[in-house]
């Protein structure tokens, strides 16, 4: 499997990039995307909301009045739930939304979402992403070369240059990361997957035969 190489300017070049069946030409398991996005959704929640109970809110144990010949309710206590200033009924606690899901899989997920992405002609692969000054005007330009400005991409490399982060950093619709540290979400989260010649030597040789 190869595909073209092109570079900033949009152009073909002469050489073309070997891509692994075992990582781009699999059968997309949708299943283990949907679990390892899941899981990768999850670990983002902080799980810090937190309600007072009974035993937490402000208030004295004494009983409000005595249980008969007022012709009121019984009460025993004014941290009940049911009354105003109470405690919280099965109210939230801070809790870990973590979800656990095998590396098997969380790799399985990755060459499915980069499979798809080739089977459906949405990956680019460059020779490299360099700009010489940090500016949002030059990084556009790249895009309109590569005829991708109107819609949702993700550059992944290998190596960040500093100049391509902050230009492409005020662009909503362009995300930039570093390969190794690429997540299943981000890698589906787009519309055109943009790869540098590195970061394809990197899944080829991390993934294959996995």
């Amino acid at each position: 499997m190869k595909i073209d190489i092109l570079n900033q300017e949009g152009k073909k070049l002469k050489s073309k990039i070997e891509l692994s069946k075992d990582v781009f030409g699999i059968e997309p398991n949708d299943h283990c995307v949907y679990l390892a996005v899941k899981s990768e959704m999850a670990a983002l929640r902080q799980g810090t909301s937190s309600s007072k109970t009974r035993a937490e809110v402000s208030g004295t144990g004494k009983k409000p009045w005595k249980q008969k010949g007022t012709g009121r309710a019984r009460v025993g206590s004014t941290r009940n739930p049911s009354r105003v200033h109470g405690g919280a009924a099965f109210g939230p606690k801070p809790r870990n939304y973590n979800l656990k899901v095998n590396l098997k899989v969380k790799n399985l997920a990755k060459r499915s979402v980069l499979s798809s992405k080739y089977q459906n002609k949405k990956i680019i692969i460059l020779d490299r992403v360099v700009l010489n000054n940090p500016k949002t005007k030059d990084f556009l330009k790249i895009l309109k070369k590569l005829k991708i400005d109107s819609i949702k991409s993700t550059f992944l490399l290998k190596d960040v240059d500093e100049n391509v982060f902050l230009s492409s950093r005020n662009l909503y619709k362009v995300s930039i990361v570093e390969s190794n540290r690429a997540s299943t979400y981000d890698m589906i989260d787009n519309e055109v997957l943009i790869l540098d010649k590195e970061t394809v030597e990197f899944f080829n040789n991390q993934h294959n035969g996995n």
